[in-house]
Formats: C-alpha cells, sequence, structure tokens
C-alpha cells in the first residue's frame, strides 16, 4: 500500500527550501491586533496591496516566506497570502496538524438583533474569505485547510434573511460554504469565531424591518482630518479635510430634519486612523454609510464626480449616489468598484465614497468652495439614497 505524505508535511516544503532544514521548527503564527488583513500578492500603490479579506484576531496560519515586512502564509495546498508582520504573533510551541475537519452546522436567526447566524464547528480557527455574488444574492465563504466531516446542517424556521444554506468540498482543504439570501439588496455580513472555542460565526443582517427612511441609521464619514489634510485646491489652496466635513455637516442637517438617526464619525478637525474609523462604525452598526471626498489629479484638465465601492452586493447604492450626483451638471468620472479603501472595506454594511469633485481643477474648485453647490451636494446625496431605498420597496 502506498504512504501517503501527511498535509502538514506538503505545506512545510516551501518554508525549508528558503534555507531552514528540516530540524527547524515551522513557524505558526496568529493574528493580532484590530483589522488584520491578507493580500493577494506584493503589490501595492497609493492604498496599498490588494487586501483578500480582512480577518478575526487569533486566526493561525503557517509562514513559508518572509519578503519585505511580510510574511507569505499558506492557506491550503493550492492557496497562499500575504500579510504584514505587524498583524501577527508567533506560536512557538504549535505544529500544523496533518488535516482539519469541520464539525456540524447550525443556521438560526435572532429577532432581537434583526440577524441570522451560521456556525460551523472546526479543529482550528482556519483563515478564511467571503466573496458577494447577485442575480441570485449569496455570500461564499472559502474556508482554508478545512475538511468536511460535517454530519449535519441544523436550520431552524427561525432565519428570516437565509434563504439555503449548504457546502461543496471545492479542493481536498478548501470547504466553500454558500449563503442564499432571500432579498436582492446585500444589507451586510461579519464573519469571527467564538471567543471560547474554533466555531466560525458568521452574522447575515437581514433587511431592516421597514425601508422608511426615517427608521434607518446612517453614517456619514468625513474624509481626513487632523494631521491628514487630503488634497489641497489649485487655486485657494483650501483643504479637503475642511471641506468634507462642511459637505458632511450638510447632510447630516438634512439627514436629521427627515427624522433619520445618523452617526457622523467626526464632527471637527479630529485625528483618526482608518482603524479608529472602522471600530466607530462597527460599533454604531449602521444600515448603510456614506464617505464623503474631494479628488485630485495631477493633470489640471480633468475633472467630475465619481463613487467607488469595493463589493458587487454594495454596488447598487453608489450608482443611485452617482445619478443623483450628475443632475448637478458635474462630468462623470465613472463608478468604481474593487475600491481598495479600507473604509469601502466592512462587509457588515453597504457602503458608498463620494468624490463630489476635483480640487485640482479649476472650476470644480470653484463649486466646491460655493455654499450653494456644497449644499445641492448633500441633497443629491440624499436624493439617491432615497432611490436605493425605493428600488426595494
Amino acid at each position: 500500500m502506498q504512504s501517503r505524505i501527511p498535509l502538514f508535511f506538503i505545506l512545510f516544503l516551501p518554508f525549508l527550501s528558503h534555507g531552514q532544514d528540516s530540524s527547524c521548527h515551522p513557524l505558526i503564527v496568529q493574528t493580532i491586533g484590530r483589522l488584520p488583513y491578507l493580500e493577494y500578492g506584493l503589490g501595492d500603490d497609493r492604498l496599498g496591496g490588494a487586501k483578500m479579506t480582512y480577518l478575526d484576531s487569533g486566526v493561525v496560519m503557517l509562514v513559508v516566506d518572509s519578503v519585505d515586512g511580510k510574511y507569505k502564509v499558506q492557506l491550503s495546498k493550492h492557496h497562499s497570502a500575504y500579510i504584514p508582520k505587524e498583524n501577527v504573533a508567533p506560536l512557538p510551541l504549535k505544529l500544523p496538524r496533518p488535516y482539519y475537519l469541520s464539525g456540524s452546522w447550525r443556521v438560526y436567526g435572532d429577532d432581537t438583533t434583526n440577524t441570522d447566524y451560521v456556525t460551523i464547528l472546526l479543529d482550528e480557527r482556519l483563515p478564511y474569505r467571503s466573496i458577494q455574488q447577485i442575480n441570485p444574492s449569496r455570500i461564499v465563504v472559502d474556508i482554508f485547510g478545512a475538511t468536511s466531516n460535517s454530519n449535519w446542517i441544523s436550520q431552524f424556521k427561525s432565519v428570516k434573511e437565509i434563504k439555503n444554506t449548504w457546502y461543496e468540498q471545492t479542493e481536498d482543504d478548501v470547504m466553500r460554504v454558500f449563503i442564499e439570501l432571500k432579498h436582492n439588496q446585500h444589507w451586510g455580513y461579519n464573519i469571527s469565531y467564538d471567543t471560547l472555542l474554533s466555531k466560525l460565526i458568521i452574522k447575515v443582517k437581514r433587511q431592516p424591518p421597514s425601508l422608511a427612511l426615517s427608521r434607518l441609521k446612517i453614517a456619514i464619514d468625513a474624509g481626513h482630518g487632523g494631521d491628514n489634510i487630503g488634497a489641497t485646491g489649485v487655486r485657494s489652496g483650501i483643504k479637503e479635510k475642511d471641506y468634507t466635513l462642511k459637505i458632511a455637516t450638510e447632510l447630516n442637517s438634512l439627514l436629521r430634519k427627515n427624522k433619520v438617526k445618523t452617526f457622523m464619525v467626526r464632527t471637527k478637525d479630529t485625528t483618526l486612523s482608518m482603524a479608529d474609523r472602522v471600530g466607530m462604525l462597527k460599533a454604531w452598526n449602521p444600515d448603510l454609510l456614506i464617505s464623503i471626498h474631494l479628488n485630485s489629479s495631477g493633470n489640471a484638465q480633468i475633472t467630475g464626480t465619481s463613487t467607488y465601492y469595493r463589493y458587487i452586493g454594495f454596488r447598487s447604492l453608489s450608482q443611485a449616489v452617482l445619478s443623483r450626483m450628475l443632475e448637478l451638471n458635474l462630468t462623470e468620472a465613472g463608478n468604481v468598484g474593487g475600491f481598495n479603501f479600507s473604509l469601502n472595506g466592512p462587509t457588515d454594511y453597504p457602503n458608498c465614497l463620494v468624490e463630489v469633485a476635483f480640487l485640482s481643477n479649476p472650476d470644480d474648485e470653484k463649486r466646491i468652495l460655493n455654499a450653494k453647490f456644497r449644499s445641492a451636494v448633500a441633497q443629491k446625496i440624499f436624493a439617491g439614497i432615497g432611490d436605493w431605498i425605493k428600488k426595494m420597496q
């Protein structure tokens, strides 16, 4: 009978190829800190490397290489990624197992939090990534390193947003979870581990019980602030941080007049890190987020307005807002997807970044300086949110 090479040895081979001998202990790490994330590769731009996923703390991975302040980690036999070294801590006494098995599932709802849950028992806190799909609306989660040993998926009538849940073993050590939704619109989800067990918890937000705008919670982020001034006006020298706050304040006042519950990430000239902002937003748990910025280019001829999203399930919000912004006779600078900006990163709520106009363009700059224009921008964003909601009613 042919002997089988343990999976952990196969995964460890790349580590051995980088100057290590077989007597060395493999480097096992776990994620730490706020917002640890994986990157697809070593590419970089002004917003950092292309992010594969954000992870919970305590996720365990095998290091196979070290490059420029990042570790290359083996997610499964055929999948790897990169993680900044400050996002992990070593586990010196831990060894990889030959395999990791999944356990039973539980799919249920909670009316008090307006949330449905999928919980999956695992042998370890394994890395994962998620994908949003539309037509039909689904959340797909890959659990790297996991081999199915699930005897059952217990689904309860208490669920209200989850239509169906199932899995496929797409590779020997990659288990793909499918969560089909009842509504076309993705309202957000969060993936984490139980604090005590190696139990993966996928929290799926239900569509709000009422789609009346006055019943929603809307967060507003004024881009930059404090030490981060953003762009500057090509002629006036105005700072982006000041004028994003002016527009955000206008939008907040308009929403409040219409009885909408709002949360402004900053209300004054405050220095906030992206981790600070995301932490505040997740704690408040909005139904949607609008982030306001002013654009800039090295070419003064470039002009116009644009909206940005990262996940396809949230695109419709950015499209609705852009359609209204174009009523201001601004040039269209596009609806941009896959955007690698930190505030577009959370999957917890639909989010849209609005680049109102270009401070580097003299004509756009004049508009931004005009208080009536800033008020009109707030009104168009408000109308765009309303259009998006009406399509779901």
